[in-house]
């Protein structure tokens, strides 16, 4: 029952969070704004991205890390200028170093960073640069476009596991070290992270979103997660297996997470998320289970809005709650530190 309410009380966070952004047109001054899209044999998605984004009037650096699949070719054909990153150096991974060296090449006095699968909308670039209003970082969550009903359904099913661990984007959190983020998409000041030590701070970290903005928000910087569903989307992993697969390889935290939280995150999502249908369908639930599945459907239906595909496998997502908290579970026990082609050690 604690558990329960635990999960309750995080939910009813969203009453009281910020406004989704939502996109501005007009005098938009993205001019004096710089993209940086750190890539890695993104030939077949960076496209759109790029296109999307060269017609705002920013500047659009590509930083190329080492691709061999053309991404260089696809990304100048569409309006890019591209940085070779270079060699990779000791003691980074690879989207940390590429987006250091986009940092070092920007000028302007905000830098927003997009991956290389998104796909801005019309008027996102200065509703970010709005969303910014002083504070050093604001990363938002994007839409999801997944096609694949199976792997909506597992998507759907690990992203309730953060809404059950932090509570719904766009609320306060007091706590540094209980902070969330969203790397897929950034916008910050410049100057401000540069004078942190930019994203060398967090060199080998594959997490490096959540761990930047824990480390700011420690030094004091004002920083913010909000919900950028209405102004960017972001392409899906596939089907179910490629969904646990990569979103796993990262969704549990585990390098920014003490011992003591991971224990407790876990112990609420098994017992307040992925337990209560099995027990009820195999009979042995009681009254806690059906409240608990009660706010489980609440959940699935609350974040409806983050998949651009709506319908039954968003509501069907509880079907594979059993599945993602266990992936959950070997993600803390054994983070995985292998990713498009390299495996790194914690440094």
């Amino acid at each position: 029952l604690l558990l329960l309410l635990t999960a309750a009380r995080r939910f009813s966070r969203g009453a009281g969070r910020a406004p989704a952004i939502r996109p501005m047109t007009g005098d938009a001054h993205v001019d004096d704004v710089t993209v940086v899209v750190p890539a890695r044999d993104e030939a077949t998605r960076i496209g759109p991205c790029v296109r999307a984004l060269v017609p705002t009037g920013a500047t659009v650096l590509v930083v190329d890390d080492g691709s061999t699949d053309g991404t260089r070719e696809v990304a100048e054909a569409a309006g890019a200028t591209v940085i070779d990153a270079g060699p990779l150096p000791a003691g980074w991974a690879g989207k940390t170093h590429a987006l250091q060296v986009g940092l070092e090449h920007a000028t302007t006095r905000v830098v927003v960073a997009v991956d290389a699968d998104t796909r801005p909308e019309p008027g996102l670039l200065p509703a970010l640069v709005a969303a910014l209003d002083g504070r050093t970082i604001v990363t938002a969550g994007t839409r999801v476009d997944a096609p694949d009903a199976l792997g909506r359904l597992v998507h759907a099913s690990m992203l309730a596991t953060l809404v059950y661990r932090f509570g719904p984007p766009g609320v306060a959190l007091r706590s540094p070290d209980r902070m969330v983020a969203n790397g897929q998409c950034m916008v910050f000041d410049r100057e401000a992270i540069v004078g942190t030590g930019g994203f060398g701070r967090v060199a080998a970290s594959l997490t490096e979103d959540v761990e930047l903005v824990r480390a700011l928000a420690r030094d004091g910087h004002a920083v913010a997660f909000e919900d950028a569903t209405s102004v960017i989307s972001v392409e899906g992993y596939g089907g179910a297996n490629e969904t646990l697969t990569g979103w796993g390889r990262s969704l549990a935290l585990r390098e920014v997470t003490s011992p003591a939280w991971m224990v407790a995150d876990l112990a609420v999502v098994w017992t307040a998320m992925a337990l209560p249908l099995p027990r009820l369908l195999a009979r042995r639930g009681d009254a806690i289970d059906v409240a608990a599945l009660g706010l489980r459907l609440g959940v699935a239906a609350a974040t409806a809005g983050a998949f651009r595909q709506r319908g039954g496998p968003i509501l069907l997502a509880p079907l594979a709650d059993l599945a993602v908290a266990a992936t959950l579970t070997a993600g803390a026990v054994r983070p995985r530190r292998s990713w498009r082609g390299r495996t790194y050690s914690r440094v």
